[in-house]
């Protein structure tokens, strides 16, 4: 524990509890735009979450594995990790509260944020026991080239000429829509889809890249001119490859990544260099990630689907307790939501209290 680095753990708990935040709301008929994801091309504070997730699990790679062996036991925790972690999305996937408690296979989402975390974790920690940090950076530039190049200028199979729209003849979609067939979020394509889960693994190695100079030289200007580098970079290549969350387009990864380095950097300095305390709950609820989040969506999803007369234990909740005539319905949506990161963050500071730190 002494040896934590403090403001990894602060943005792994503020990107779960914002994570929560943005995945409660009381209704989604009422929430306020930023809370939202774009609707296709283009970035909300929403959009940011999940990539900083994967990147701050990059830095924990690194951190992690640093003096750890390339040896069979090595592999051997990372593959079991990442099972569990895509088998706990599954599970999510597959639970139903009442019978028959299993959903029907035929409509089960084969893919999904704990999934995908599983699947790029597996991948980035056998690419960072194998390669240095020369060869990563090639391999992470490589991908976003390539992955461009194959969705704006390769012809589909069916002799169409490629497209970055939400449609069928747009390469992440349609090779979604001819493997994955009814198993996905929704039906024309899944955020979590197949190819676009190779240009989130370079979100997790530029995690590992970050942990590397923050370990070396522990400066967070160093960080900000990184994060520079990364947003400009973005922001260029968005005119050519448009920032889609949708898509982990290749301009949305360099943006992502710089503005994680950046909010990173900013902590880094407070937290790390200054020494200033600030924010601990974050921090507690960083050291239980994974479990918070999960806890999260178990539950959520067991009040939308648990019925309380005609209506459900979520909608029931939100209507008596929140909807209020001198309330708008955006603000009583919004405090719905944050009652549920405030009783989740309670949560975290328990089990830290009782020094249980549950490790997927």
């Amino acid at each position: 524990m002494a040896h934590r680095i403090e403001s990894v753990d602060l943005l792994r708990g503020f990107t779960i509890a914002a994570m929560i935040l943005v995945n409660t709301p009381g209704t989604w008929s009422h929430v306020y735009p930023p809370l939202l994801h774009a609707d296709w091309h283009g970035l909300t504070p929403t959009d940011l979450i999940f990539p900083f997730f994967l990147f701050i699990v990059g830095i924990s790679i690194h951190l992690a594995y640093k003096n750890k062996a390339n040896e069979a036991s090595t592999y051997k925790k990372i593959t079991i990790r990442s099972v569990k972690l895509i088998g706990l999305g599954l599970f999510l996937s597959l639970f139903l509260p009442y019978a028959p408690f299993i959903k029907d296979f035929e409509t089960l989402r084969f893919f999904g944020v704990l999934q995908r975390i599983g699947i790029v974790f597996f991948i980035s920690a056998i690419l960072y026991l194998n390669f240095n940090w020369k060869a990563l950076l090639g391999l992470s530039v490589s991908i976003l080239i390539g992955y461009w190049l194959l969705l704006g200028f390769v012809p589909l199979p069916n002799g169409e000429w490629p497209t970055f729209d939400r449609a069928p003849n747009n390469w992440a979609n349609y090779l979604d829509l001819n493997v994955l067939g009814s198993h996905m979020w929704k039906e024309d394509y899944d955020p979590e889809g197949i190819l676009s889960t190779f240009p989130a693994v370079v979100t997790c190695l530029f995690g590992i890249l970050v942990g590397k100079v923050l370990s070396a030289f522990k400066s967070s200007k160093l960080l900000l001119l990184i994060s520079g580098g990364l947003l400009l970079t973005g922001y260029i290549f968005d005119l050519w490859f448009p920032i889609n969350k949708a898509l982990w387009s290749s301009s949305f990864v360099l943006v992502t990544s710089g503005w994680g380095t950046l909010i990173l950097s900013i902590i880094y300095y407070l937290s790390d260099e200054r020494k200033v305390k600030f924010g601990t709950i974050f921090k507690y609820t960083g050291m239980n990630a994974i479990t918070i989040y999960f806890l999260s969506s178990f539950i959520s999803k067991t009040f939308y689907l648990t019925k309380v007369g005609d209506t459900n234990i979520h909608s029931w909740l939100y209507r008596h307790v929140f909807v209020h005539e001198f309330i708008s319905d955006n603000m009583s949506s919004l405090l719905y939501a944050l009652s549920v990161v405030a009783f989740y963050l309670c949560l975290a500071y328990i089990l830290y209290r009782r020094k249980i730190f549950i490790k997927v």
